[in-house]
């Protein structure tokens, strides 16, 4: 009878391969080919850009759960601004 465990240790932990399966959208998402200052614009500057490349990812919608689960204070996720998602926030309670 073999009483061999296997265990794994934080260096499997952290380098295992590819990505965390709830994060797997981040790999198509269309704001892969954007820099970031197109999604997080300085203050009074138009979100509108941003939020129409959102428009036509297949991954906006796991991208604005992630925003709302993360608490994502800033920029745009899921197509939707910081105080929209506050709004959202506020009408689901």
């Amino acid at each position: 009878m073999n009483t061999r465990t296997s265990l794994r240790t934080d260096a499997d932990v952290l380098t295992a391969p590819g990505p965390a399966p709830a994060l797997s959208w981040r790999e198509d998402a269309l704001c892969a080919q954007a820099g970031p200052e197109f999604f997080f614009p300085a203050p009074g500057s138009s979100t509108r850009e941003a939020k129409q490349l959102c428009g036509a990812c297949e991954g906006r919608v796991a991208c604005l759960e992630y925003a709302l689960r993360h608490d994502e204070r800033f920029g745009v996720w899921g197509g939707l601004s910081e105080k929209e998602r506050v709004r959202l926030k506020r009408q689901s309670r």
